[in-house]
């Protein structure tokens, strides 16, 4: 049985999942001076390159976890503040039908940081912590042995601490174990995550409402477009070389969009293994009698963008007995993407888990909190991110 890397006080935390959430809490555990290891299966660094809203849970909980120097990197390259920072509702003729407030009070009064590039949030989130990174790590579940728990990984190899901590997503394994009763319930079938370039043609051409936050749109046949601006306060490339040994890929400007799909005619095609430009005329199709401006959103798409996905969610769990093994993030309360719950969740859930393991208190009795005030915030954000889709709500209840 493999030796547990001491800590200080004797805890060791492994953490399971290397995304926004895992590496949060990381940054969060070494700031506190608390022994901690994240494992990923990823064999590197490849998170997707798409914009996550960001929120006053998102923002506090990054001010509360990364090194002052990294929390600075990361406003730096987060979006210009938006015209409003709220959802516009639009219709498929391009006419603001209503807005919807989402986060409640400015995550920062001077530079509200609205949203971020997700490749670049998880290249801040990993720097200064790479010896504690451990990409190529497949999960294949985990044991108990006397008061540790020792996860196993495919291929062979433990590792061993005095805390486990899911953060590996909707498809955790970690929560399979620990709640196999909870299961994960599709919503939308075919989705598709893309980037249009943010040309001046374009810029000129979206309707106001683009300037805001984000933007919702929805025909009458239930196609179901969201979309955002990605527009940093710095270039990113300039960004990182004012940022000594933090290396982030260059980002220029752009549009994401997620649109929803009724029906699409696949032929002889699989949804995921479609050709790209396949897709691409999937969205086109889809949107061909909207408004000029949002055709010309879609036309400009940048196929191998293009990315094929169904929407799931968690139903909130019941209460489950504390352990030495817990969960944060899509692990635990997968959500719809309606509003940006998702990213801004799993990161308060880090920064207030690192909070009860540095109080001082005995480590059951942090744990028994901070799983109690996940259960008491994530059914009001789950019902408030269904709400804002009806077609979602019905399907979710089935």
């Amino acid at each position: 049985m493999p030796p547990r890397a001491p800590g200080s006080d004797g805890q060791h935390v492994i953490v399971v999942g290397a995304g926004v959430g895992g590496l949060c809490l990381a940054q969060g555990l070494r700031r506190a001076g608390i022994s901690c290891a994240v494992y990923e299966r990823a064999p590197g660094p490849a998170w997707g390159g798409y914009i996550l809203h960001m929120g006053a849970d998102g923002g506090s909980a990054l001010r509360r976890c990364l090194p002052e120097h990294l929390y600075r990197l990361y406003t730096a390259t987060s979006r210009r503040s938006p015209r409003r920072d709220l959802v516009a509702v639009l219709d498929h003729h391009g006419v603001e039908l209503a807005t919807i407030p989402h986060f409640g009070p400015a995550n920062d009064p001077v530079l509200p940081h609205t949203s971020v590039h997700r490749r670049t949030l998880c290249q801040i989130l990993l720097s200064g912590i790479t010896d504690i990174v451990h990409f190529g790590h497949e999960a294949t579940g985990y044991r108990h042995d006397g008061g540790d728990v020792v996860v196993d990984f495919a291929g062979g190899g433990h590792a061993r601490g005095t805390l486990l901590v899911g953060a590996d997503g909707i498809n955790s394994v970690v929560r399979s174990r620990l709640l196999p009763e909870v299961a994960v319930i599709p919503l939308v079938e075919h989705a598709l995550l893309s980037q249009a370039p943010l040309t001046d043609e374009l810029a000129d051409a979206l309707p106001a409402a683009f300037e805001d936050s984000f933007v919702m749109i929805r025909d009458p046949r239930g196609t179901h477009l969201a979309a955002g601006l990605f527009q940093p306060r710095h270039a990113v490339a300039d960004a990182a070389r004012a940022a000594a040994g933090v290396g982030l890929d260059p980002v220029e400007d752009y549009v994401a969009v997620s649109l929803e799909i009724t029906d699409p005619d696949l032929g002889p095609h699989d949804f995921f293994g479609a050709p790209k430009g396949f897709l691409h005329s999937l969205m086109r199709d889809a949107v061909a009698d909207w408004h000029p401006s949002l055709r010309l959103l879609v036309d400009g798409v940048a196929p191998a963008t293009i990315v094929p996905r169904t929407i799931r969610m968690l139903p909130p769990p019941a209460t489950w007995r504390t352990g030495n093994v817990t969960l944060l993030g899509d692990a635990i309360h997968a959500m719809p993407p309606m509003l940006g719950h998702g990213a801004n969740s799993a990161l308060r859930d880090a920064a207030e888990l690192a909070a009860a393991l540095a109080s001082g208190r005995p480590v059951r009795e942090s744990l028994a909190r901070y799983e109690s005030d996940l259960r008491d915030r994530t059914l009001p954000l789950l019902e408030r991110a269904l709400a804002t889709s009806p077609g979602v709500t019905a399907r979710a209840s089935r």
